[in-house]
């Protein structure tokens, strides 16, 4: 049946090219935007996905930008250490130049307490953005670089950060930093006898000798021996030993011939005492010789073998003082070890923020890398592929030809009822 009031050809024809039309407005919205998904009414799913991971991906942006700051941080407090660690060698140098006889310590303490400046100066400059960990006072040590960002299975997020304890890093702290606390050192101390050169002078024939030993950090014994011939080396007008000065001036001469080194005799009030850095024992000691001296008026023992107690000697490479009157060559030599044990503590410190540079950079390698992955995830999940798209483009278009070409026959044929009418 032929109707003029209803073309059903006519409404067939319009209902494609309203499809066609529809498709084509799709196709160019994804070629236009470059999106296959790009509001949740093209596919929800996907679209929840690809918006929680663009803002995860973001947040990981931030936590890229926190790693270069940490890194910086790391690196002016590393440089910071290194600068530290060429200072305290130049101060063990000098340290080392004072234990020589006959150097103007007062003048050796000028360059010393120059470099304790710069030292200072150094901690204090180590700062980036705010952040000092060299010199720091603050109650907390423990420091937080912010290194990842992660979504667990019930989507809670949560970030990760990569911990510091510059306890231990620290060059000034109220006393508690490296180069400001003090430093124990161990020292050894063997307590002879008492001698009697003071009241009744000793004195050296041609033929005396008295000779005990020596034995360090549990080495062979070295043995020490006293002659006429020390006590002119000594520097002695006479034979004669007549004070604790003599006394002291003839043990160091002694010490001095056998081969020893880093042990330093003391007399007070004629007790005769043995100092040094190192454990060692002293021998009970003998004399030979047509009319010898009695061992302990020089103040030795005769019978038994002493060992040096364990004793303490404390200071903070920062109050290094060498200027002071009465320093002697042990103590300088303490003051030497009290150094290179600051030296070692800052060379520790530098070697774990070394370990934690290293690890910065293999956390932003990754971070840089993971967003990568997430944006050819998310690309893959709602980006349009535009060779498929521009191929359906062309297609349409060519649908959206013929559909007009139909509507229009559909509408025509309506027309030739008119001819049944003439």
């Amino acid at each position: 049946m032929t109707s003029i009031n209803t073309n059903a050809s006519a409404m067939t024809a319009l209902q494609s090219l309203q499809m066609i039309n529809s498709s084509l407005d799709q196709t160019q919205a994804r070629i236009s935007t470059g999106y296959r998904v790009g509001e949740a009414k093209d596919n929800a799913a996907y679209w929840s996905i690809a918006t929680t991971m663009r803002s995860d991906n973001q947040a990981m942006s931030a936590v890229s930008d926190s790693l270069g700051i940490g890194a910086a941080t790391v690196d002016t407090a590393y440089t910071g250490l290194t600068a530290a660690k060429d200072v305290l060698n130049e101060i063990k140098a000098k340290l080392t130049t004072a234990t020589g006889e006959g150097v103007d310590k007062a003048k050796v303490q000028s360059e010393i307490t120059a470099l304790q400046e710069q030292l200072k100066t150094i901690s204090d400059s180590a700062s980036f953005s705010g952040q000092n960990w060299l010199s720091n006072t603050a109650a907390g040590t423990q420091k937080e670089i912010v290194s990842s960002l992660s979504r667990d299975a019930a989507g809670s997020l949560s970030v990760g950060s990569i911990k510091v304890d510059i306890a231990n890093i620290r060059l000034f702290s109220a006393d508690a930093g490296i180069l400001d606390k003090t430093i124990d050192i161990d020292q050894f101390a063997a307590a002879t006898g008492t001698s009697t050169v003071e009241t009744a002078a000793v004195a050296f024939g041609a033929d005396n000798k008295v000779s005990f030993s020596i034995s360090q950090n549990g080495a062979a014994g070295r043995t020490v021996e006293i002659t006429q011939q020390t006590l002119t080396d000594a520097g002695l007008a006479s034979s004669t030993i007549k004070s604790d000065g003599d006394l002291t001036a003839v043990y160091t001469q002694a010490l001095k011939d056998a081969g020893i080194q880093g042990i330093d005799v003391t007399i007070t009030a004629g007790a005769v005492s043995f100092n040094s850095l190192e454990s060692f024992t002293v021998s009970a000691a003998t004399a030979s010789g047509t009319t010898p001296p009695a061992v302990a008026d020089l103040g030795l023992a005769a019978a038994d073998t002493v060992a040096g107690a364990t004793g303490t000697f404390s200071t903070a490479v920062n109050d290094i003082d060498i200027s002071v009157g009465g320093v002697t060559s042990g103590q300088v030599q303490a003051y030497i070890k009290v150094v290179d044990e600051a030296l070692s503590q800052v060379t520790t410190a530098a070697s774990s923020l070394g370990a934690v540079q290293n690890r910065i950079e293999m956390q932003t390698n990754f971070v840089s890398k993971l967003m990568d992955t997430i944006d050819k995830g998310v690309g893959t999940l709602v980006d349009a592929d535009m060779t498929e798209e521009s191929t359906r483009l062309k297609a349409l278009q060519t649908q959206q030809q013929l559909g007009v070409q139909a509507l229009s026959i559909a509408n025509s044929s309506s027309q030739s009822l008119l001819s049944l009418f003439r």
